[in-house]
């Protein structure tokens, strides 16, 4: 089994990790499909300063896609064993469809500007 999290903000990727409404965690079971959806809200102050990471980690999360993220996110994040993914936006069913998929590809940095769809880079 397999946990993603994902920043969201009504049910679409929050292009701010830290100050996102709450981070929705997809479980995927061993056959590469969704087996169950759950939210966690979000920590108050910047998600890079709070435990969040940790949480993640306790509860298994190795995987994050996510719009946008400053280096110090990003550098928690992977010291948690959590792999990031930036420059996600739209749905988030969509977001981890595309990723079990194998067209999900870290853009390098924080997206700017989002094109309309699912995919974080090509």
């Amino acid at each position: 089994m397999k946990k993603i999290a994902i920043p969201t903000r009504d049910s679409v990727v929050d292009d701010h990790f830290g100050h996102c409404e709450m981070y929705t965690i997809f479980t995927i079971g061993d056959e590469g499909k969704i087996e169950a959806r759950e939210t966690l809200p979000s920590p108050s102050g910047c998600g890079c300063k709070s435990n969040i990471a940790s949480v993640f980690k306790q509860q298994g999360v190795t995987v994050m896609l996510a719009g946008n993220m400053g280096a110090g996110a990003l550098n928690v994040l992977d010291t948690h064993g959590i792999t990031v993914y930036r420059g996600c936006s739209g749905d988030v069913q969509k977001v981890v469809e595309a990723y079990l998929a194998g067209t999900i590809k870290d853009s390098g940095a924080g997206c700017h500007h989002h094109a309309e769809g699912h995919q974080c880079s090509h």
